[in-house]
């Protein structure tokens, strides 16, 4: 791409002030335009949809926020994580201690504020680990502190639990966790693009080449690791005021963090609209199956999981129609096969019986 200087054109000018730090724009205005059409029927869902429906895409948009920021860190880097409950359940926490003193925004940006720093701590205790160490050792710190605001509660505030009862209405809430879907998609579709997104890439393809390139990956991670838990804070003090009760059982819950791990897997750990379509699933199976036949919803996202593994390691997001095709020839391959041994099979039996090879 040319360089643009101080004697072009005021419109290339501009183009290059707003966009000229992102590394790679093809497909921006594609991506654009897609979260923009998905965010107009998220909006209008409070209009015509059911209360059933609305919590449903409130649950949806929770996990296409906490699903999209983790793999804008660890899908990159290959840093599996395990801590995004104790994000979320910090958020909650935040918010629930401050939403009768602040107004609803500083509530938000308080749990976010509050989770990003407890991972810039957590991260640079951690992040020089890698794989099943780092995995279990962002799961210990996360019961670490799930206990650890258990004991503050029994100790000093002598009960387990908070009670909210100033909270605010449902639409607000639902914009509000909109708005932080929309933009963690819109940060995940930007910083992929930047030099940012590509050191954390690189981190993920080569570490050590990485490091000998000149990229200072210690300060990358942490502040990758940081972004992806702001988001998670925010998440959690938003959603905090769904219920008028919660302790730490509930917001620390490590089955959020799972789930969230699983989403990103499915969907596809290092694309950007897998997490979306996989969430959607999710939330689906969740509201049909977990009250209903909660082993079944066990066993179903146990079956994703596998068969993603085997037959689409890039996630449903990868799913093309080639994918239906090759899937139909491997079973046709199989089964001729399977024919295949079963004539040899018949053939030797006939020669072993009458001892002729017809």
């Amino acid at each position: 791409m040319r360089h643009v200087t101080s004697t072009d054109p005021w419109h290339l000018r501009l183009r290059e002030a707003l966009f000229g730090w992102v590394l790679d724009a093809r497909f921006l205005g594609r991506d654009a335009w897609a979260l923009f059409a998905l965010t107009g029927w998220a909006l209008a869902m409070p209009h015509y949809g059911s209360d059933f429906a609305i919590s449903l895409t409130l649950t949806c948009l929770m996990y296409v926020a906490l699903a999209t920021s983790w793999t804008l860190f660890c899908g990159s880097t290959r840093y599996l994580s395990l801590a995004t409950s104790a994000f979320f359940g910090i958020g909650a926490y935040t918010g629930a201690l401050t939403i009768d003193q602040f107004t609803w925004a500083s509530v938000i940006g308080l749990g976010a504020a509050v989770a990003a720093v407890v991972a810039v701590v957590m991260g640079s205790a951690v992040l020089h680990l890698r794989g099943t160490y780092f995995a279990v050792l962002t799961f210990g710190m996360t019961e670490l502190i799930r206990h650890a605001v258990t004991y503050w509660e029994k100790q000093v505030t002598g009960t387990v639990g908070r009670v909210l009862t100033d909270t605010p209405e449902r639409d607000t809430v639902y914009l509000t966790v909109l708005g932080l879907a929309v933009l963690a998609v819109a940060t995940s579709m930007i910083v992929r693009r930047t030099r940012f997104g590509l050191a954390l890439a690189g981190i993920g393809a080569d570490e050590q080449r990485a490091m000998t390139l000149g990229v200072n990956t210690r300060l990358v991670k942490i502040l990758g690791f940081a972004l992806t838990a702001a988001f998670a804070g925010a998440v959690g003090a938003a959603m905090s005021v769904r219920w008028t009760y919660i302790d730490p059982a509930t917001v620390f819950n490590p089955f959020i963090g799972f789930q969230t791990v699983l989403i990103a897997l499915i969907g596809g750990i290092a694309t950007l609209w897998g997490p979306l379509i996989a969430a959607i699933v999710f939330s689906v199976l969740a509201e049909t199956l977990r009250l209903q036949a909660p082993q079944a919803y066990l066993m179903a996202l146990g079956l994703l999981l596998i068969l993603s593994v085997l037959y689409l390691p890039g996630g449903l997001a990868s799913l093309r129609w080639a994918s239906f095709t090759g899937w139909r020839d491997d079973v046709r391959g199989w089964w001729r096969e399977r024919e295949e041994k079963q004539k040899r099979a018949a053939r030797r039996e006939r020669e072993a019986r009458y001892g002729v090879g017809s």
